[in-house]
Protein backbone atom coordinates (compact mmCIF):
# COMPACT_ATOMS: atom_id res chain seq x y z
CA UNK A 1 0.00 0.00 0.00
CA UNK A 2 1.15 3.37 -0.98
CA UNK A 3 2.15 5.79 1.86
CA UNK A 4 1.90 9.49 2.39
CA UNK A 5 5.76 9.61 2.23
CA UNK A 6 5.90 7.17 -1.07
CA UNK A 7 3.23 9.33 -3.02
CA UNK A 8 4.92 12.56 -2.48
CA UNK A 9 8.41 10.76 -3.48
CA UNK A 10 6.43 9.41 -6.57
CA UNK A 11 5.52 12.83 -7.63
CA UNK A 12 8.52 15.36 -6.65
CA UNK A 13 11.94 15.67 -7.09
CA UNK A 14 12.76 19.45 -6.52
CA UNK A 15 16.46 20.30 -7.48
CA UNK A 16 17.01 22.80 -4.78
CA UNK A 17 15.43 23.54 -1.37
CA UNK A 18 11.86 24.80 -1.98
CA UNK A 19 10.45 26.80 0.25
CA UNK A 20 8.13 29.28 -1.04
CA UNK A 21 4.37 27.17 -1.88
CA UNK A 22 3.06 30.54 -1.11
CA UNK A 23 4.38 31.83 -4.00
CA UNK A 24 3.66 29.14 -6.49
CA UNK A 25 3.50 25.52 -5.97
CA UNK A 26 5.18 22.95 -7.41
CA UNK A 27 3.98 20.37 -10.11
CA UNK A 28 3.63 16.97 -9.63
CA UNK A 29 5.03 14.41 -12.01
CA UNK A 30 1.29 13.22 -12.84
CA UNK A 31 0.92 16.81 -13.99
CA UNK A 32 3.56 17.41 -16.00
CA UNK A 33 2.94 14.26 -17.87
CA UNK A 34 -0.96 15.47 -18.59
CA UNK A 35 0.32 18.88 -19.89
CA UNK A 36 2.78 17.39 -22.52
CA UNK A 37 0.31 15.27 -23.64
CA UNK A 38 -2.50 18.39 -23.46
CA UNK A 39 0.39 20.24 -26.15
CA UNK A 40 0.49 16.89 -27.98
CA UNK A 41 -3.49 16.90 -28.79
CA UNK A 42 -2.74 20.92 -29.89
CA UNK A 43 -0.27 19.79 -31.95
CA UNK A 44 -1.32 17.09 -33.59
CA UNK A 45 -4.51 18.52 -34.48
CA UNK A 46 -6.88 16.22 -32.20
CA UNK A 47 -10.13 16.85 -30.78
CA UNK A 48 -10.35 19.16 -27.81
CA UNK A 49 -12.99 17.38 -26.11
CA UNK A 50 -10.94 15.39 -23.56
CA UNK A 51 -9.33 18.92 -22.40
CA UNK A 52 -12.81 20.13 -22.12
CA UNK A 53 -13.01 17.42 -19.74
CA UNK A 54 -10.39 18.43 -17.84
CA UNK A 55 -12.44 21.52 -16.87
CA UNK A 56 -15.71 19.35 -15.61
CA UNK A 57 -13.42 17.06 -13.60
CA UNK A 58 -11.71 19.85 -11.91
CA UNK A 59 -14.88 21.41 -11.04
CA UNK A 60 -16.00 18.27 -9.77
CA UNK A 61 -12.88 18.00 -7.82
CA UNK A 62 -12.81 21.27 -6.28
CA UNK A 63 -16.22 20.84 -5.42
CA UNK A 64 -15.68 18.08 -3.01
CA UNK A 65 -12.87 19.75 -1.49
CA UNK A 66 -14.70 22.80 -0.87
CA UNK A 67 -17.58 20.70 0.45
CA UNK A 68 -20.26 22.21 -1.60
CA UNK A 69 -22.30 21.02 -4.98
CA UNK A 70 -20.19 20.71 -7.93
CA UNK A 71 -23.76 23.06 -8.98
CA UNK A 72 -22.41 25.76 -7.17
CA UNK A 73 -18.70 25.96 -8.46
CA UNK A 74 -17.76 28.43 -11.28
CA UNK A 75 -14.23 27.81 -13.27
CA UNK A 76 -12.05 30.74 -14.15
CA UNK A 77 -8.44 32.18 -14.24
CA UNK A 78 -7.55 34.40 -11.90
CA UNK A 79 -9.12 35.44 -8.44
CA UNK A 80 -8.86 39.55 -9.54
CA UNK A 81 -11.86 38.58 -12.06
CA UNK A 82 -13.80 37.29 -9.35
CA UNK A 83 -13.17 39.79 -7.29
CA UNK A 84 -14.35 41.83 -9.91
CA UNK A 85 -17.56 40.42 -10.66
CA UNK A 86 -18.57 40.37 -6.94
CA UNK A 87 -17.67 43.89 -6.52
CA UNK A 88 -19.77 44.42 -9.36
CA UNK A 89 -22.92 43.04 -7.62
CA UNK A 90 -23.25 46.29 -4.76
CA UNK A 91 -25.48 48.97 -5.28
CA UNK A 92 -23.50 52.53 -5.61
CA UNK A 93 -22.24 53.73 -1.87
CA UNK A 94 -22.12 49.81 -0.12
CA UNK A 95 -20.01 49.55 2.60
CA UNK A 96 -17.12 46.93 2.19
CA UNK A 97 -15.08 45.76 4.72
CA UNK A 98 -11.70 44.75 4.32
CA UNK A 99 -8.19 43.62 6.17
CA UNK A 100 -5.75 46.09 6.26
CA UNK A 101 -3.50 44.76 3.53
CA UNK A 102 -4.93 41.95 2.70
CA UNK A 103 -3.90 40.87 -1.34
CA UNK A 104 -4.35 43.00 -3.51
CA UNK A 105 -6.53 40.99 -6.25
CA UNK A 106 -8.71 40.29 -3.64
CA UNK A 107 -9.45 43.88 -2.57
CA UNK A 108 -8.44 45.88 -5.27
CA UNK A 109 -11.64 45.66 -7.20
CA UNK A 110 -13.67 46.66 -4.75
CA UNK A 111 -11.73 50.20 -4.75
CA UNK A 112 -11.46 50.56 -8.47
CA UNK A 113 -15.16 50.93 -8.22
CA UNK A 114 -14.89 54.31 -7.20
CA UNK A 115 -18.51 54.48 -5.75
CA UNK A 116 -18.07 51.95 -2.66
CA UNK A 117 -17.24 52.76 0.97
CA UNK A 118 -14.22 50.10 1.59
CA UNK A 119 -13.17 50.40 5.01
CA UNK A 120 -10.11 48.46 6.21
CA UNK A 121 -9.21 47.38 9.67
CA UNK A 122 -6.65 45.16 11.18
CA UNK A 123 -7.19 41.45 10.53
CA UNK A 124 -7.84 40.67 14.22
CA UNK A 125 -10.66 42.86 14.47
CA UNK A 126 -12.32 42.73 11.48
CA UNK A 127 -15.57 40.52 12.95
CA UNK A 128 -15.84 43.56 15.91
CA UNK A 129 -15.74 45.97 12.99
CA UNK A 130 -19.12 44.96 11.40
CA UNK A 131 -21.78 46.98 11.75
CA UNK A 132 -24.99 47.75 9.96
CA UNK A 133 -24.58 49.30 6.74
CA UNK A 134 -21.97 46.68 5.93
CA UNK A 135 -23.08 45.00 2.36
CA UNK A 136 -20.44 42.80 2.22
CA UNK A 137 -16.44 41.48 4.19
CA UNK A 138 -13.33 40.31 2.70
CA UNK A 139 -11.00 38.60 3.72
CA UNK A 140 -8.55 36.34 2.92
CA UNK A 141 -8.51 32.82 4.92
CA UNK A 142 -4.94 33.00 5.16
CA UNK A 143 -2.91 36.46 4.86
CA UNK A 144 -0.65 36.37 2.47
CA UNK A 145 2.37 38.34 3.79
CA UNK A 146 3.01 37.09 7.27
CA UNK A 147 0.16 33.66 7.25
CA UNK A 148 -2.65 34.89 9.75
CA UNK A 149 -5.27 32.94 9.74
CA UNK A 150 -8.76 35.01 10.27
CA UNK A 151 -11.26 34.20 12.31
CA UNK A 152 -13.69 33.06 9.59
CA UNK A 153 -16.11 31.89 12.11
CA UNK A 154 -16.54 35.00 14.10
CA UNK A 155 -16.79 37.00 10.86
CA UNK A 156 -18.95 35.34 9.38
CA UNK A 157 -21.34 35.32 12.46
CA UNK A 158 -20.74 38.60 12.71
CA UNK A 159 -22.04 39.33 9.03
CA UNK A 160 -25.05 37.31 9.80
CA UNK A 161 -25.93 39.45 12.43
CA UNK A 162 -25.67 42.82 10.36
CA UNK A 163 -27.75 41.16 7.27
CA UNK A 164 -23.97 41.46 5.45
CA UNK A 165 -22.77 39.39 3.04
CA UNK A 166 -19.69 37.56 3.08
CA UNK A 167 -16.43 36.81 0.15
CA UNK A 168 -13.33 34.69 1.42
CA UNK A 169 -10.11 33.73 -0.71
CA UNK A 170 -8.69 30.68 -0.09
CA UNK A 171 -6.03 31.20 -2.46
CA UNK A 172 -3.34 30.67 0.33
CA UNK A 173 -5.24 28.08 2.09
CA UNK A 174 -7.20 25.67 0.07
CA UNK A 175 -4.57 22.61 -0.12
CA UNK A 176 -3.75 22.42 3.64
CA UNK A 177 -6.53 24.33 5.53
CA UNK A 178 -10.34 22.93 5.45
CA UNK A 179 -12.23 25.45 2.89
CA UNK A 180 -15.84 24.65 4.07
CA UNK A 181 -17.13 27.16 1.21
CA UNK A 182 -20.97 26.34 2.19
CA UNK A 183 -20.46 28.36 5.44
CA UNK A 184 -19.93 31.22 3.11
CA UNK A 185 -21.67 33.27 0.43
CA UNK A 186 -18.72 33.57 -1.96
CA UNK A 187 -15.57 32.01 -1.82
CA UNK A 188 -12.39 31.84 -4.66
CA UNK A 189 -9.17 30.23 -4.89
CA UNK A 190 -6.61 30.36 -7.52
CA UNK A 191 -4.95 26.57 -7.66
CA UNK A 192 -1.13 27.37 -8.52
CA UNK A 193 0.06 27.77 -5.23
CA UNK A 194 -0.94 25.23 -2.24
CA UNK A 195 -3.12 23.16 -5.11
CA UNK A 196 -0.11 22.47 -6.61
CA UNK A 197 -1.17 23.51 -10.71
CA UNK A 198 -0.80 25.45 -13.24
CA UNK A 199 -0.94 29.48 -13.22
CA UNK A 200 -4.41 30.09 -14.98
CA UNK A 201 -7.42 28.78 -13.14
CA UNK A 202 -9.51 29.65 -10.36
CA UNK A 203 -12.74 28.57 -8.87
CA UNK A 204 -15.68 30.75 -7.33
CA UNK A 205 -17.93 28.94 -5.03
CA UNK A 206 -21.61 30.68 -5.40
CA UNK A 207 -24.80 30.47 -2.73
CA UNK A 208 -27.46 28.45 -4.58
CA UNK A 209 -29.59 31.25 -5.66
CA UNK A 210 -26.71 33.14 -7.29
CA UNK A 211 -26.52 35.86 -4.59
CA UNK A 212 -26.64 38.89 -5.83
CA UNK A 213 -24.06 38.13 -8.91
CA UNK A 214 -25.17 39.03 -12.23
CA UNK A 215 -22.82 37.17 -15.16
CA UNK A 216 -21.52 40.26 -16.65
CA UNK A 217 -18.76 38.48 -17.86
CA UNK A 218 -21.00 35.59 -19.37
CA UNK A 219 -18.86 34.20 -22.82
CA UNK A 220 -20.22 31.12 -24.74
CA UNK A 221 -19.22 28.65 -22.36
CA UNK A 222 -21.96 30.00 -19.73
CA UNK A 223 -24.77 29.03 -22.01
CA UNK A 224 -26.58 26.08 -20.79
CA UNK A 225 -25.76 24.21 -24.09
CA UNK A 226 -21.99 25.93 -24.63
CA UNK A 227 -21.78 25.23 -28.21
CA UNK A 228 -25.17 27.12 -29.00
CA UNK A 229 -24.15 29.54 -27.01
CA UNK A 230 -21.14 30.73 -29.85
CA UNK A 231 -22.97 33.81 -31.41
CA UNK A 232 -25.22 36.64 -30.52
CA UNK A 233 -26.75 37.07 -27.11
CA UNK A 234 -27.10 33.72 -25.44
CA UNK A 235 -30.42 32.57 -25.28
CA UNK A 236 -30.30 30.23 -22.07
CA UNK A 237 -27.57 31.01 -19.31
CA UNK A 238 -26.68 27.87 -17.40
CA UNK A 239 -28.65 26.80 -14.66
CA UNK A 240 -25.68 25.67 -12.40
CA UNK A 241 -22.61 28.61 -11.20
CA UNK A 242 -21.33 27.47 -14.93
CA UNK A 243 -23.13 31.20 -16.05
CA UNK A 244 -20.10 32.68 -14.65
CA UNK A 245 -17.80 30.85 -15.57
CA UNK A 246 -14.99 32.76 -18.09
CA UNK A 247 -13.96 30.68 -21.03
CA UNK A 248 -10.84 28.48 -19.75
CA UNK A 249 -7.41 28.03 -20.01
CA UNK A 250 -7.76 24.51 -21.12
CA UNK A 251 -4.42 23.30 -20.39
CA UNK A 252 -4.79 25.23 -16.94
CA UNK A 253 -7.26 23.02 -15.74
CA UNK A 254 -5.75 19.66 -17.99
CA UNK A 255 -2.92 20.25 -14.85
CA UNK A 256 -5.46 21.40 -12.37
CA UNK A 257 -7.41 17.85 -12.24
CA UNK A 258 -4.53 15.85 -11.90
CA UNK A 259 -3.52 17.78 -9.15
CA UNK A 260 -6.04 18.15 -7.02
CA UNK A 261 -6.12 14.58 -7.86
CA UNK A 262 -3.46 13.86 -5.60
CA UNK A 263 -4.21 15.90 -3.18
CA UNK A 264 -7.10 14.23 -2.72
CA UNK A 265 -5.36 10.93 -2.44
CA UNK A 266 -2.96 11.88 -0.17
CA UNK A 267 -6.17 13.44 2.22
CA UNK A 268 -5.97 16.78 3.11
CA UNK A 269 -5.44 16.23 7.20
CA UNK A 270 -2.19 14.62 6.30
CA UNK A 271 -1.34 17.30 4.56
CA UNK A 272 -1.78 19.95 7.37
CA UNK A 273 0.25 17.95 9.56
CA UNK A 274 2.83 17.53 8.16
CA UNK A 275 3.05 21.13 6.73
CA UNK A 276 2.54 22.40 10.17
CA UNK A 277 5.07 20.47 11.47
CA UNK A 278 7.62 22.00 9.22
CA UNK A 279 6.74 25.41 10.09
CA UNK A 280 6.56 24.48 13.94
CA UNK A 281 10.46 23.06 13.63
CA UNK A 282 11.17 26.32 11.77
CA UNK A 283 9.73 28.83 14.47
CA UNK A 284 11.71 26.41 17.08
CA UNK A 285 15.39 26.79 15.07
CA UNK A 286 14.37 30.60 14.63
CA UNK A 287 13.78 30.86 18.40
CA UNK A 288 16.91 29.10 19.09
CA UNK A 289 18.97 31.77 16.66
CA UNK A 290 17.38 34.78 18.27
CA UNK A 291 14.90 35.47 15.72
CA UNK A 292 11.07 35.55 16.49
CA UNK A 293 8.63 35.45 13.77
CA UNK A 294 5.40 37.57 12.67
CA UNK A 295 3.14 35.69 15.11
CA UNK A 296 0.74 33.33 12.96
CA UNK A 297 -0.13 30.30 15.03
CA UNK A 298 -0.99 26.74 13.07
CA UNK A 299 -0.04 27.79 9.66
CA UNK A 300 2.27 26.63 7.14
CA UNK A 301 3.60 30.20 6.14
CA UNK A 302 5.94 31.89 8.20
CA UNK A 303 7.29 35.55 7.90
CA UNK A 304 10.62 37.02 9.50
CA UNK A 305 11.28 40.60 10.40
CA UNK A 306 14.18 42.31 8.60
CA UNK A 307 15.20 38.93 6.78
CA UNK A 308 14.00 39.99 3.66
CA UNK A 309 17.50 41.22 2.25
CA UNK A 310 18.82 37.90 2.39
CA UNK A 311 16.29 36.03 -0.63
CA UNK A 312 18.47 36.94 -3.18
CA UNK A 313 21.58 35.50 -1.10
CA UNK A 314 19.68 32.63 -0.25
CA UNK A 315 18.23 31.87 -3.50
CA UNK A 316 22.01 31.98 -5.22
CA UNK A 317 22.47 29.18 -2.54
CA UNK A 318 19.90 27.41 -3.77
CA UNK A 319 16.99 27.74 -0.99
CA UNK A 320 13.61 29.52 -2.77
CA UNK A 321 12.25 31.84 -0.22
CA UNK A 322 10.12 34.90 -0.48
CA UNK A 323 11.11 39.10 0.64
CA UNK A 324 7.43 40.19 1.67
CA UNK A 325 7.95 43.76 2.50
CA UNK A 326 11.45 43.56 4.04
CA UNK A 327 10.14 40.03 5.85
CA UNK A 328 11.27 36.86 4.63
CA UNK A 329 8.90 34.72 4.20
CA UNK A 330 9.02 30.68 4.01
CA UNK A 331 6.20 28.52 3.29
CA UNK A 332 6.09 24.79 3.77
CA UNK A 333 4.41 22.34 1.95
CA UNK A 334 3.87 18.19 1.12
CA UNK A 335 6.97 17.88 -0.75
CA UNK A 336 9.61 19.66 1.91
CA UNK A 337 11.09 17.56 4.80
CA UNK A 338 12.87 18.24 8.00
CA UNK A 339 16.41 18.76 6.34
CA UNK A 340 14.86 21.12 4.07
CA UNK A 341 13.79 23.45 7.26
CA UNK A 342 17.62 22.66 8.81
CA UNK A 343 19.14 23.99 5.46
CA UNK A 344 17.20 26.86 5.81
CA UNK A 345 17.81 27.53 9.44
CA UNK A 346 21.83 26.87 8.41
CA UNK A 347 22.05 29.55 6.16
CA UNK A 348 20.45 32.09 8.27
CA UNK A 349 22.74 31.04 11.15
CA UNK A 350 26.20 32.16 9.03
Amino acid sequence: METFESLVRAEFAPKNTFLNTASSGLLPARTVTALQQAALVRAEGRPLDPLFEDVEESRALFARLAGVPVARVAAGSAVSTYSGLVAASLPAGAEVLTAHDDFASVVNPFHARGDLKVRAVPLERLADSVRPGTALVVVSAAQSADGRIADLRAVTEAARAHGARTYVDFSQAAGWLPVDAESYDYTVSTTFKWLLAPHGAAFLVVPADFGDLVPILAGWVAGEVPWDSCYGPIAELAHSARRFDISPGLFAYTGTRHSLALLTELGLDAVRAHDLALADRFRTGLAALGREPLPAPASPIVSVPGLGRRQRELSAAGIEVSDRAGNLRASFHLYNTAEDVDRLLTALSS
